[in-house]
């Protein structure tokens, strides 16, 4: 199968894969870029001569200094924490699109705070506008894949997500390398650790402007029975008429969703926190959804973009080779972010990216921690990298180049699909919240962790790679292609490395029912409001005789 070939789970028109739904996945993912950005950006710009200079981080102790470091980073990531709970009312009352214009509009405010630090003011006004960064990063990186994943067609829907990730690492490698470039071409001055601070208010203006244009999720739209303005976005989205079958299929499947969400759980703002807490296989999805994200923080990936300095250091990369290392780190996870958009994350699929990552990840943190454990390099400095110290990075860019398009996007991919609709935003806030509470311990405690454990911080996340592998056979199955009508049938399918197949037969025997369906309500392209409205009912009657029950 080629780059741009798609698994259809349904005959599906060619032009539903147009410009504008990947357009709007583009200006959606400027959120993304300015996360990563700002989480890559950080841990090198602290140790920039020029910044320690004017806070006087020369007259501090080494524990001092850690501790500012750690709060500068963490406070960002707190009040992600915070932002990503507040999603769910702010979704639920204002929609997807102006959930995002929110988001943008209190990082850009906070970023601007940032710009106002200096030595005469100290840390406490840049201490505010990492909060306030953190609190619209947080709404957005739960928006995002929510809006994304509500518009995109199946077959695609992973693709489309990924430029959540690709945003996230192209955000990160320009982060990576405009500290290279400031440090190595600008005098040491308040202007050179500025210039990064003032960077993140470009993507965060894109999201705001672009987030203007957007379209409003259809989905939400229906759910909130905003019904015209909901086909009128969907039309436009998939750049066809409400005549055709294709939405009339889709349009069934929501209002399906919908009728099955006002009968099971109800429609309002509190109702999804009750059936959540008295569905046990919610809870359980809720569970694996959060797990996704723990394991991701243990495999070490974000100790390495907030303090790389500190990561490179540990396996012996001179001083002055520390910026180019990093900036190869930002390069080699962007080319993989890539190549994981284009083909991996919908022709692979997610299970067998998640499982690949895991054992791969495990070998290669073993294999770092054991060389330091032997070779010891901080207590034996060189001038250059020796045979073993080349070793040690080659299975470093080997990790990165294998975690990037497994564990670093995959577990996002999956939360925005693992949850069916009726529940799905209150859950993504959920899980996200847990993805940012993990990013925080990491992010607090990574320093201390070095200074008491050494190399066996690398074997430390070893272990939790080994063990994301072991869950993720046993508990995650292949959401690849799925709608996200059927996630509900998926999870009940055992065992899970077989479900995936058993619910696209089974999803092949309905849409040949549904079209029998079709041809017996006598459908001719009636276009009327209310002969429309007329075929839709007696569609959605028939999808009701289908048999949802997964075939055990």
């Amino acid at each position: 199968m080629g780059v741009l070939n798609v698994v259809e789970d349904r005959p599906t028109p060619p032009s539903v894969y147009n410009w504008r739904v990947y357009v709007l996945a583009a200006i959606a993912s400027c959120g993304s870029c300015m996360i990563g950005y700002t989480s890559a950006f950080i841990g090198t710009t602290i140790t920039l001569a020029s910044f320690e200079d004017e806070f006087g981080f020369n007259k501090m102790s080494t524990d001092a200094v850690d501790t500012i470091s750690e709060n500068i980073v963490s406070f960002f990531i707190a009040g992600a924490f915070v932002g990503a709970l507040l999603t769910y009312p702010i979704g639920y009352y204002l929609g997807r699109k102006w959930s995002l214009v929110v988001a943008s509009a209190i990082f850009t405010l906070g970023g601007g705070l940032q710009l106002g630090a200096n030595g005469n003011h100290g840390l406490g006004i840049l201490y505010a506008g990492r909060v306030l960064s953190g609190l619209g990063t947080g709404v957005a990186s739960n928006i995002i894949p929510i809006y994304i994943s509500e518009l995109a067609p199946p077959a695609i829907r992973g693709r489309l997500v990924g430029t959540y990730e690709l945003g996230w690492q192209t955000g990160g490698l320009v982060g990576f390398w405009i500290n290279y470039g400031i440090e190595k071409h600008m005098a040491s001055s308040h202007t050179q650790w500025l210039i990064p601070f003032a960077v993140q208010l470009i993507p965060s203006g894109l999201l705001f402007i672009g987030a203007l244009w957007i379209r409003e999720s259809p989905r939400w739209l229906f759910s909130k029975g905003r019904r015209q303005v909901a086909m009128k976005n969907l039309c436009w989205i998939r750049q066809l008429d409400a005549s055709e079958i294709y939405i009339i299929e889709e349009v069934a499947a929501i209002d399906q969703a919908t009728e099955e969400q006002r009968s099971t759980v109800g429609l309002g703002f509190w109702k999804p926190f009750t059936a959540v807490a008295s569905r046990p296989d919610t809870m359980k999805r809720l569970f694996f959804g959060c797990m996704l994200f723990f394991w991701q923080n243990g495999s070490g990936i974000n100790a390495i973009n907030y303090y790389s300095p500190t990561i490179f250091e540990s396996i012996g990369v001179p001083a002055d080779q520390i910026g180019v290392t990093t900036g190869i780190f930002g390069v080699v996870k962007c080319i993989m972010t890539i190549i994981w958009l284009l083909y991996l994350v919908d022709q692979l699929g997610r299970r067998k990216l998640l499982l690949i990552g895991g054992i791969t990840g495990s070998v290669c943190m073993w294999v770092i921690g054991a060389y330091i454990c032997i070779v010891e390099p901080q207590d034996h400095p060189r001038s250059s990298l020796n045979g073993g110290g080349i070793a040690a990075i080659f299975f470093f860019y080997l990790w990165t180049a294998v975690y990037t398009p497994t564990w670093n996007g995959t577990p996002w991919v999956v939360n925005s699909e693992l949850f069916d609709p009726n529940i799905r935003s209150l859950a993504q806030a959920a899980t996200t919240s847990n993805n940012w509470l993990w990013n925080f311990l990491v992010s607090r405690f990574t320093k201390q962790m070095f200074a008491a454990m050494g190399y066996g911080v690398y074997f430390f996340f070893a272990a939790l790679s080994l063990g994301a592998f072991v869950f993720t056979f046993f508990l995650i199955p292949e959401t690849k292609g799925v709608p996200l009508e059927a996630m509900d049938r998926l999870f009940k399918i055992k065992p899970v490395w077989n479900a995936h197949k058993q619910l696209m037969s089974q999803l092949h025997i309905d849409e040949e029912q549904f079209r029998v369906n079709i041809k017996g309500s006598g459908f001719t392209n009636q276009k009327s409001d209310q002969e429309q409205e007329h075929v839709e009912n007696d569609l959605l009657s028939g999808i009701s005789g289908v048999n949802n029950k997964p075939h055990m």
